[in-house]
């Protein structure tokens, strides 16, 4: 596979970029590659710079559920596009937007737009201390809740891809207040609510985490979740960055039956555009400015390009029949393909980990002590087959609706091959 032309953009991008890349996971150092340069992309496949055409089981990190370049999508973008990029004032993509989100998470009482899945974390946890008028929160080793300072702890994917413990500029009085625990392990839970409970403001959570790979929460887990956190007073939120509309059409809540305070959205409610939101019960949310005294604000909030994407692609969503149980049955069968070649694997609707081990991995621990390198071999053999997967054994293989069966049979076809 000639990759000249990416080896020479890369080179010329780490003359002004750290690393030459702008998101720290896109490098590709844990899997031993120089990274792709992507030209251009439509349904299940992208194209490189090289004219090398793949698979695409990346899919932007989640948002194209549709496949890349969905056309009622991109017609929608130019509309938009046409009428003005940003206005930096209100309009009624806005309005159309909030209430398609809150139809699918009634628990949304009501909601902002903000910009990326980084800044509606930091928002809803902002919110869910002035709420509580506490100071500490919860949050479990290897869940990603963004970049934000005080989340910066044991926080998963790209730190665990770069081998960092916790990101340096950090300070310790940003992380004072946050109190790690242990995902699926209830007792761990326990023990930071009998010491500090009557100070802790939020627990959030990845419902289904997806940034350690793709660990599922284990039977009752969330459910003891929402309980310890109604007996304390805490505000439980659900971080569905990843797996709002990506596991149902009411996100993780609704697949797992679990109905948190405050929710965080990002990936598909934007169809591909920079857009997230935060939301939850209405006296949580009545504390964010101008109603009250929770300041958050953002120039390009509600952008209407990046809502005209959003509202397009949940009603694609909407329109297509059995929607979501295609997309299983699509994952299914790549599922049981690694499972035959006798490797490891975690699912959980259309997400999906390979992991290197034994055993089926449960908790941050287990997922830390995957064999990497020999990820890095499988990572480079599918690409080399023509399959692009997440370059990090910590990220999700994401499954979309524009993957056909014959993709699916090439998948497994590389999957079978690999030694």
């Amino acid at each position: 596979m000639n990759t000249s032309r990416s080896e020479q953009l890369y080179k010329t991008a780490c003359g002004f970029m750290p690393g030459g890349v702008n998101s720290p996971v896109r490098a590709c150092k844990a899997v031993g590659t120089v990274p792709l340069f992507i030209d251009h992309a439509k349904g299940s496949r992208i194209w490189d710079e090289d004219g090398n055409e793949f698979i695409d089981y990346v899919c932007s990190w989640g948002p194209n559920i549709l496949g890349h370049c969905c056309e009622p999508v991109i017609n929608a973008v130019k509309a938009a596009c046409d009428k003005g990029l940003t206005f930096g004032a209100c309009h009624k993509g806005e309005i159309t937007l909030a209430e398609l989100i809150k139809k699918h998470f009634p628990s949304m009482e009501m909601l902002r737009l903000v910009n990326s899945g980084t800044e509606a974390v930091m928002s809803a946890i902002r919110a869910a201390r002035g709420y509580t008028g506490r100071d500490k929160i919860i949050k479990f080793e290897g869940c990603y809740h963004g970049h934000s300072d005080g989340l910066l702890v044991k926080a998963g994917s790209g730190l665990m891809t770069q081998s960092i413990p916790s990101g340096a500029g950090v300070t310790e009085g940003c992380t004072k207040d946050t109190l790690l625990a242990k995902y699926n392990d209830t007792a761990s839970v326990e023990k930071l609510f009998e010491e500090y409970g009557s100070e802790i403001a939020a627990l959030i959570v990845e419902p289904c985490a997806a940034n350690m790979g793709v660990v599922p929460p284990e039977n009752g887990f969330l459910e003891f979740l929402r309980e310890i956190t109604k007996k304390h007073g805490t505000v439980l939120i659900f971080d569905e960055v990843i797996t709002g509309f990506r596991l149902s059409d009411g996100g993780a809540s609704k697949y797992f039956g679990v109905t948190p305070d405050m929710t965080t959205l990002g990936k598909i409610v934007g169809g591909g555009m920079p857009l997230a939101c935060y939301g939850g019960k209405l006296e949580i949310m009545q504390c964010v400015a101008p109603l009250g005294s929770v300041y958050q604000a953002g120039t390009l909030s509600g952008n209407p390009c990046a809502v005209a994407a959003g509202i397009e692609t949940i009603r694609q969503i909407e329109s297509i029949p059995n929607f979501y149980e295609e997309l299983d049955k699509k994952s299914a069968m790549i599922e049981n393909a690694i499972r035959e070649k006798g490797l490891n694997v975690n699912r959980c609707g259309s997400l999906m980990t390979v992991f290197f081990n034994d055993e089926r991995v449960k908790s941050y621990d287990e997922a830390r002590a995957c064999d990497t390198e020999s990820y890095g071999r499988y990572y480079r053999h599918m690409l080399q087959s023509g399959i692009y997967t997440a370059p990090s054994q910590f990220e999700a293989m994401f499954v979309s609706y524009a993957h056909s069966d014959e993709d699916i049979a090439k998948t497994i076809e590389a999957i079978e091959s690999y030694r």
